[in-house]
């Protein structure tokens, strides 16, 4: 199907028809582009398993990997055939968050970096989903900033691009490479955060890079994932939850969104030769259930769980946990005994059946690798999640950027529910607020939390006079929740003292921030305050 017929063909998709409905459930729709495989510059970790066809920390057997590895890598052809998938999914496509995979991105040649996020763009620039089926026709931008300036109008819009790092790849420089690129969010491994555990796995960095680098991706204005890898050689369950527990307790780390990834020995990896010499053994699956669920109690309000298990499979595992909805197994169990975690994700209204009322914004203030962050949700009484924002002050001496100077930074706006298509919200600016303006009333709790009272739309007449059905039309997305998120966070900036607010944008929301008064200033959407 052509992607030039795609905005008549969405208008016929309803929610129910479908496929893999998590993929855009968050409010925008994913697409995957795996980088060709090459060794780190370290060396191997023990527990990486890929080989010569694969980038070292995957198998052939992973689904991203496996469709990369049909098209040898190439990168164009990759990004085409996907967004093709997408659209037979019945996905809207016009809100595309790209997401690099395959290893340390910045350690590859320059040419190739530039490569693969211009040919990125070039794709997505088109008009269809197929580039190579007419290669003749296909965008081909002169430059890396061209292709950039096209994708802001575009019909395939990139409004978030992740790129997965080390931490001793954070340099200031290569912050600014990366955000020439569009990036809005960088995932570094930092395994568990301990120096023997390093030196036991070759990781090839310490603790301090892994607090640094969070210090300048935070002060650079992008989301910091982390990877985490329990069952680690040299650790243990009570360990690796003290260590866990020091992530969110020590404000030098404090991450926005995590990945939980518990240690397998899989074929091939050096740490299948090691174990056998030294006795090691991961946990099992009873263990591994425990570990991971002490950990998903601990996360707090503002940070996300973004995966949990590798896709390895069985065949591949040597030792240790097979399970890979190890995830769905421990949510369901935590349900069952009516404990409520608090990371995002489960609290997103796209992943809800029913809705509370009486919608309120909450603002949680912490501190973070030396600057302070303001976490503003927009939740219901049933602690439903419809929309946040990441509004940091940075750390003392942290704006190496000189656009950044005497900003306050927006990391992240984020409103939940079905991602729609830009057709339907083309308007959204000419229309008023489908919800009321915040009221002016706060509350203290003991915790650094304020709150403001917002009412819902009425509810369903049919329905429990306290619960909303969510119905298959978006109950979030596109009803003015991120103006106002956006004009609450200028309002506080402005009362602390700064002359201006920047956000990292994507390349493909540029637009939406012009229309609230913001320039491009360097790669940040910029406004001056009042």
């Amino acid at each position: 199907m052509e992607i030039a017929n795609q905005q008549t063909y969405q208008k016929e998709v309803k929610e129910g028809t479908v496929k893999k409905p998590v993929r855009s459930k968050a409010g925008v729709t994913v697409l995957t582009v795996v980088l060709k495989p090459r060794k780190c510059n370290h060396g191997t970790c023990v527990y990486c398993p890929g080989g010569e066809t694969t980038p070292q920390s995957y198998t052939d057997k992973s689904p991203a990997i496996m469709r990369a590895m049909a098209f040898d890598y190439d990168i164009v052809k990759q990004v085409s055939a996907r967004l093709d998938a997408l659209v037979k999914m019945n996905h809207p496509t016009d809100k595309i968050e790209v997401i690099i995979l395959g290893g340390t991105f910045l350690q590859y040649e320059k040419e190739y970096q530039e490569y693969v996020i211009k040919s990125t763009y070039d794709v997505l620039n088109g008009d269809y989903a197929y580039a190579s089926r007419d290669t003749e026709k296909r965008v081909r931008s002169k430059t890396l900033e061209a292709a950039k300036k096209l994708n802001e109008k575009a019909q395939h819009r990139v409004v978030a691009l992740c790129i997965e790092n080390r931490p001793d790849n954070c340099s200031e420089e290569e912050i600014k490479q990366m955000l020439r690129f569009g990036t809005t969010r960088v995932e570094i491994g930092i395994q568990m955060p301990d120096n023997e555990i390093y030196k036991n796995i070759n990781r090839g960095h310490t603790l301090q890079d892994v607090i640094e680098a969070s210090k300048r991706l935070k002060d650079a204005g992008f989301k910091v994932g982390y990877h985490i890898m329990p069952g680690l050689p040299g650790s243990d369950p009570k360990k690796d939850i003290k260590l866990f527990k020091m992530i969110f307790d020590d404000e030098r780390f404090r991450p926005d969104q995590l990945k939980i990834y518990p240690c397998q020995i899989v074929a091939g990896a050096p740490l299948e030769k090691i174990a056998k010499v030294s006795g090691y053994k991961p946990y099992d699956e009873k263990t591994t259930k425990k570990v991971v669920e002490e950990m998903m109690k601990l996360i707090p309000e503002y940070c996300r769980i973004m995966r949990i298990m590798r896709e390895i499979p069985k065949e591949l595992v040597v030792q240790g946990i097979e399970k890979l909805d190890l995830r769905k197994d421990i949510e369901d169990d935590l349900k069952k005994d009516n404990i409520h975690l608090r990371e995002i994700r489960m609290r997103e209204v796209g992943f809800q059946k029913i809705l509370g009322k009486n919608i309120k914004l909450k603002i949680i203030e912490y501190d973070s690798s030396g600057g302070k962050e303001l976490f503003l949700e927009i939740v219901d009484d049933k602690d439903i999640l419809y929309g946040l924002l990441r509004l940091r002050f940075p750390s003392k001496n942290g704006n190496f950027i000189h656009e950044l100077k005497d900003c306050a930074i927006v990391r992240e706006l984020h409103v939940y529910g079905q991602a729609l298509e830009l057709e339907k919200i083309k308007n959204d600016f000419a229309k008023p607020s489908t919800f009321p303006q915040l009221a002016t009333s706060h509350t203290s709790t003991s915790l650094p939390l304020t709150t403001k009272s917002l009412a819902l739309s009425p509810p369903d007449s049919k329905k429990n006079k306290n619960e909303t059905a969510i119905s298959h039309e978006n109950v979030a997305q596109h009803q003015g929740l991120g103006k106002q998120l956006m004009k609450e966070a200028e309002e506080i900036s402005s009362k602390n003292g700064f002359k201006k607010i920047a956000v990292i944008s994507g390349v493909g929301v540029r637009e939406y921030y012009k229309k609230m008064g913001y320039e491009l200033d360097g790669e940040y959407m910029v406004k001056k305050l009042s």
